[in-house]
């Protein structure tokens, strides 16, 4: 039996002179030591030997941190087709102490390692869930897109998958599509051009994934706004703040008159930041923008000149 100190009886009916002193320490007497023992600070006689930590490892300056952090693990994630819920073998054959293990055990943990990669993906659900989100997260890292971006587009995914609007369709071309819906509702200026370098099919088939997708799911996604792409193109070409600041005024004067109607928001942009540069003088050719813009010059140009002809550039 365990004494109110944490002492251990051999005998119940019989509880020694060291439990009968721990019983008569004054507890204004005990003193915890560095090593986290209770000592009675005039017999030295221990009372309590192992304290344990109870507390949390982290600290916590307001509210929110503390509902936050928990010791449970690695924070739960959509990006990962089991949430990152399930443990993972590390493939570094050491122990805890970082020595190599023998033959024996590097044996057995391969054999953990090949079972824990099975158990993980139990059905083609699990499968096709683990293919898109690494083709997600691919993408998402080519295109330096948020991982709260890769977080939505996941999410996505899921509800396209759990409603079964994946079947007969290609897991690249609806994966691409998803990250692409994601960028739009999250606002990041992202064409669809610009995944089309980094996905693994053709255009068409991700555009069409894409309508499908954003149509079966009834996404919300506003019309993209040209002025999201200006800040991004400028920062490729190195062109001034003056000249970011000028096309975004010749974007929005012309988006006021409906200008941009029917026209691809990233030639649009492109053309804004022509005419930007020139009122700047800090002039890039139509080569150069529509380079960055992915678009041909033959856009940037046509673009342009509708853009003068609706603007009276000397107020810009």
């Amino acid at each position: 039996m365990t004494t109110r100190y944490g002492r251990e009886r051999e005998d119940e009916r019989s509880p020694g002179p060291a439990a009968e002193e721990a019983d008569e320490v004054d507890e204004d007497d005990l003193v915890r030591t560095e090593d986290g023992e209770l000592i009675d600070e005039e017999s030295g006689l221990v009372v309590e030997e192992d304290n344990v930590d109870r507390g949390p490892e982290w600290r916590a300056f307001d509210a929110t941190e503390r509902d936050e952090k928990s010791r449970v693990g690695s924070p739960m994630t959509q990006t990962m087709h089991d949430k990152g819920l399930t443990t993972s073998i590390d493939w570094r054959n050491r122990d805890a102490g970082g020595s190599q293990l023998s033959a024996e055990k590097r044996s057995q943990v391969q054999r953990l390692r090949t079972w824990q990669e099975r158990i993980r993906t139990q059905d083609a659900g699990e499968r096709n869930l683990q293919l898109a989100l690494s083709e997600v997260d691919r993408m998402s890292s080519a295109q330096g897109v948020p991982k709260s971006v890769r977080e939505v587009a996941s999410v996505i995914y899921r509800r396209a998958l759990s409603e079964d609007l994946i079947r007969g369709r290609s897991i690249e071309a609806m994966a691409t599509a998803s990250l692409y819906a994601a960028c739009r509702q999250e606002g990041i200026p992202r064409s669809l051009d610009d995944f089309v370098g980094v996905a693994r099919v053709e255009r068409r088939e991700i555009a069409r994934a894409y309508r499908y997708i954003s149509g079966e799911l009834s996404l919300e996604l506003r019309p993209v706004d040209p002025a999201e792409h200006v800040p991004r193109f400028c920062s490729e070409l190195d062109l001034s703040d003056d000249v970011v600041r000028r096309a975004k005024a010749i974007v929005e004067e012309t988006t006021a008159q409906g200008l941009h109607a029917g026209k691809s928001p990233t030639g649009f942009a492109a053309a804004a930041i022509y005419l930007a540069s020139m009122l700047s003088n800090d002039k890039r050719t139509q080569s150069e923008i529509a380079d960055v813009a992915d678009v041909t010059v033959v856009t940037v140009r046509n673009r342009y000149k509708e853009q003068m002809n609706a603007l009276d550039v000397g107020d810009l």
